[in-house]
């Protein structure tokens, strides 16, 4: 059951326009940026509950003029508009379980291929065409940052961002190991293979969170990029990749028409990185902290993904599953999603 005061948030909506009238309120950037994005959340919440609450108005108004003409046509009409409220109903209990520290954020995503050559690449592949469908579905943008193509198909590794308000609040429960069982289109005796790759979501780090880094403790090289992107890409060393020393953490970008732009973007990345290790800080050392991450194999995977001997798609931490593992595929992963979160809800 959703519980949702509608009458608090417009309090609170209310309170916020009012700070950012005062006369020093742009003085402040940290604290302007944080209040904005709280006022924009807020408005999307009374937005959304305003439009459900005026469906289910019509819908109410509709049936019982149904009830008096028994219109074959309305009544139709009346199932479809209760589906439809059905579904953003769904979604918008799904999003009062996006409460955590950065949720709101945008998120940067890797995905990795594990052991295995062509067929893990290939997976990997599959994997970011099913996240860019599940984002173009909800309305989220995609941002490719670099991109190292497979050496027969499929992919070595993608970074790319998820632009839009609670990205990462979705993404984080995409963290982990994904299994792939089928058929082998580049087995020419056609035999079953086990496939892996891995997926990182880390929150992009906005204006109100501080973390500094000595520029000194960063290595910059820069390098041609490749891949699709326009002519301009291959002419000048225009692709950027930073090291942080202290703890041998790599980014790279490429998508950027500029050096400079690459650079910034690559800097945000890293941020993200480090900050997703400040956030472990009670570990000791960057080697424990390394030592908790699982291979990208047997026994770690979140997700398996079965074409052969038999269709589905199960998740290991909720047992959620679904047999139609094209839909999956085509990025109706909402529900993974929802299961992941109301059991994280739950136990926390």
């Amino acid at each position: 059951m959703i519980h949702f005061d509608i009458t608090s948030i417009e309090k609170e909506l209310k309170e916020l326009e009012e700070v950012t009238i005062e006369e020093n309120f742009w003085n402040d950037n940290k604290k302007s940026t944080e209040i904005l994005g709280r006022i924009k959340s807020a408005k999307n919440k009374i937005t959304l509950y305003n439009k459900i609450k005026n469906e289910i108005k019509d819908i109410i108004e509709l049936t019982e003029l149904v009830e008096l003409e028994n219109d074959k046509e309305s009544i139709d009409d009346i199932i479809k508009s209760t589906y439809k409220i059905q579904k953003e109903l769904e979604k918008f209990e799904l999003e009062t379980f996006l409460s955590g520290k950065y949720d709101k954020n945008n998120a940067i995503v890797t995905l990795h291929p594990g052991a295995g050559g062509t067929e893990s690449q290939d997976w990997a592949e599959m994997l970011y065409r099913m996240y860019t469908k599940w984002a173009n579905k909800n309305r989220f943008q995609i941002k490719e940052l670099d991109y190292l193509e497979g050496e027969e198909a499929g992919l070595k590794s993608v970074t790319f961002e998820i632009i839009g308000e609670n990205a990462y609040g979705y993404m984080k429960c995409e963290k982990g190991v994904h299994r792939l069982v089928r058929i082998s289109p580049f087995d020419s005796g056609g035999r079953r293979h086990t496939s892996f790759a891995s997926l990182e979501a880390l929150p992009e780090i906005t204006d109100d969170i501080e973390l500094d880094i000595n520029p000194e403790d960063i290595k910059m090289d820069v390098y041609r990029a490749s891949g699709a992107g326009g002519q301009h890409i291959n002419k000048t060393s225009s692709a950027v990749r930073l090291t942080h020393i202290p703890t041998n953490i790599v980014v790279a970008c490429q998508s950027e028409r500029s050096q400079f732009q690459n650079k910034d973007t690559a800097m945000k990345m890293l941020k993200s990185k480090l900050l997703d290790l400040k956030e472990k800080e009670k570990k000791d050392t960057i080697a424990e902290l390394k030592g908790e991450q699982r291979d990208i194999a047997w026994g770690s995977q979140i997700r398996s993904y079965v074409f052969c001997p038999y269709t589905l798609v199960k998740d290991h931490r909720t047992n959620y599953e679904v047999g139609n593992i094209e839909a999956v595929m085509d990025g109706e992963i909402d529900d993974f999603m929802e299961a992941f979160l109301k059991l994280s809800s739950n136990n926390a």
